[in-house]
């Protein structure tokens, strides 16, 4: 995981050299930090997903929306490799003081919750700015690792090791020393403190630079509480991954590799010293490692039944459906879902947490569709187990305009199905814009989506307007594109969408869409882009297009005169393998 962009790691299975030192290391107490005993500890069990603080948001405010109470807070690290000064995501306009997030994680502790601050991350340890790795002095880290514990007064700390990290041997020796004397210094002033490495993983447990992490941590008597599993990005190409599976058998190996380090801890202790981190939706290596939303039940049952100690993902600005088919965003998790799923999924593992009980959702995509009169549309209607177990769901639809048939094959799933919505029209049916309700009825009750039908002239096009001219659908479609092209979150113009138009070697990536205006008569095609050689304009009944280069969102103005049939295609599309173009908001008029 890492601070910006893309959270790609880089799984390393090259042994770190342990440090040879082994023997017992006096530590002593750090001065000029007050001795106050930090206020909560954290539950035995307890959900606690990463907050992106390096965005702007609000921690306050997302775990008030989202019901997480608990938030590990990423990243604390250095502004520049070589330093001991220790900054929110190396921001030095962000420093370790109440000024920064003290107001929001007082407001969070007043609703019962807390947060783990969270050192490293993929970027500071790649370059360097990861504490541990940056300062030399072993004293100036533990003294980083307290001024955090006594300006926010918390009981936890994590550390994400990754990368770099895992192969430099002096970086973890002098992690770890740290923070043996940091738990000797709040031993010695009643202060409870916990230590987490979160690592990555494979399938099976750690790869043996991970263990060299914890190896070093026993030798230097340095009390590790929790092992945090990155159950994500194993780029093994091994096919499809059933993520849910394969958390538990990481996890499940890394508690036989800790009954080797801690043997006498009994099987019980060994799993409270486990947790795990889900990506929600699509991680950074691509579809075949999607956390799909029926993942979240077994994990979640499986978490409860074993007793470990965490369950996190990353992360909480992630849980949302807004990119269908992006992998690695720090927005949004490329799976339909609803606001917050996931949190709401995993939020009952925290001690005192309701048990869940049987419950799904319902959605559909594409979330609509255009269809000229006397033709059909389809879309697939899936269903999720959100709590609790599967359960027979039956499907219904309503809404549907004169003269039009609205089918379900089949007309019940069990939790976790799909089934195939058609919408049939005549040549009676209005043209229009309908909303379609789909229902989703079950023991537990029912759950809604909605289907967007738009219904065109037997001429085809949009009945002169351009149908979802700002792709707030979420979908392509009606607009005829390449396979290369998408619907993004981010950028946008307006809205919550916007088009990206991804050219290649051999295609432009163009995207069209039919269009039926009045004939022989002037009208102005106005569409908003962003990148190089960002193409607009009409075909067909007229021709006329302009183009543009320009790193910021531009508006393109392309006037044009139709012909005796009205009828155009408007297209937007890039160049060839000149990278993306987005488009947004077209009007004509």
């Amino acid at each position: 995981m890492k601070r910006t962009g893309r959270h790609l790691r880089v799984l390393a299975t090259i042994a770190a050299t342990t440090a040879a030192s082994v023997g017992a290391f006096t530590a002593s107490a750090t001065a000029g930090h007050a001795a106050t005993p930090a206020a909560t500890p954290t539950p035995a069990h307890f959900f606690a997903p990463y907050f992106e603080a390096y965005n702007g948001d609000d921690p306050a405010t997302l775990s008030q929306q989202s019901g997480a109470k608990y938030l590990t807070m990423a990243f604390i690290q250095a502004a520049t490799k070589g330093s001991c000064t220790v900054y929110w995501n190396g921001d030095t306009s962000k420093p370790i003081s109440s000024s920064t997030f003290g107001t929001s994680i007082s407001k969070i502790r007043a609703a019962g919750g807390d947060v783990i601050p969270s050192f490293g991350g993929y970027t500071a340890d790649n370059t360097g700015a990861e504490i541990a790795d940056s300062c030399t002095n072993v004293s100036s880290i533990a003294a980083a690792y307290e001024n955090v514990i006594t300006t926010y007064d918390v009981s936890r700390i994590d550390l994400d090791t990754e990368d770099n990290s895992l192969t430099d041997s002096a970086g973890i020796d002098r992690r770890n020393k740290a923070i043996k004397m940091v738990q000797d210094w709040a031993a010695a002033n009643g202060r409870t403190v916990q230590f987490t490495y979160t690592l990555p993983t494979t399938t099976g447990g750690l790869a043996d630079s991970g263990l060299n992490v914890l190896r070093n941590a026993v030798s230097n008597y340095a009390r590790i509480d929790t092992v945090n599993l990155m159950t994500f990005d194993y780029y093994d190409n091994a096919g499809t991954h059933n993520m849910a599976n394969d958390t538990k058998t990481a996890a499940t190996g890394l508690k036989n590799q800790l009954a080797s380090l801690y043997p006498s801890k009994t099987s019980a202790q060994l799993w409270g010293m486990i947790g795990v981190t889900e990506m929600p939706g699509i991680d950074d290596f691509g579809a075949a490692e999607t956390f799909q939303t029926a993942d979240a039940a077994p994990v979640l049952s499986w978490a409860q039944s074993t007793g470990i100690n965490e369950i996190s993902f990353w992360a909480l600005q992630r849980d949302n459906g807004g990119c269908p088919g992006t992998g690695g965003s720090d927005t949004c998790s490329g799976v339909s879902q609803s606001q917050w799923f996931f949190s709401n999924a995993f939020e009952p593992f925290t001690s005192g947490g309701t048990t869940p009980t049987n419950d799904f959702s319902v959605s559909v995509s594409p979330s609509s569709g255009s269809v000229a009169q006397a033709g059909s549309a389809t879309a697939t209607v899936s269903t999720a187990v959100t709590s609790g177990s599967a359960q027979t769901v039956s499907l219904t639809a309503s809404g549907a305009p004169a003269g039009t048939t609205v089918s379900l094959s089949p007309g019940s799933v069990t939790a976790g199905g799909t089934a195939t919505l058609t919408a049939a029209t005549s040549a009676s049916t209005p043209a229009g814009t309908y909303p379609i309700t789909v229902t989703g009825t079950a023991a537990s009750g029912s759950h809604t989506a909605t289907y967007t039908l738009t219904v065109t002239g037997s001429g085809g096009g949009g009945g002169g307007s351009i149908v979802d001219a700002g792709f707030e659908t979420g979908s392509l479609s009606p607009w005829t594109c390449q396979s290369s092209d998408a619907v993004v979150g981010s950028p946008v113009h307006s809205g919550t969408h916007a088009a990206r138009i991804s050219p290649t070697a051999s295609t432009t990536g163009e995207c069209d869409q039919a269009v039926t205006l009045s004939p022989n008569h002037s009208y102005t095609l106005k569409v908003w882009v962003q990148g190089n050689y960002a193409f607009a304009g009409v075909t067909g009944g007229a021709s006329a297009s302009t183009w543009t280069s320009s790193g910021s969102w531009t508006q393109l103005s392309i006037p044009f005169t139709t012909g005796s049939s009205g009828a155009v295609t408007v297209f937007v599309h890039g160049w060839y393998s000149q990278g993306n173009v987005f488009a947004d908001d077209f009007t004509i008029s």
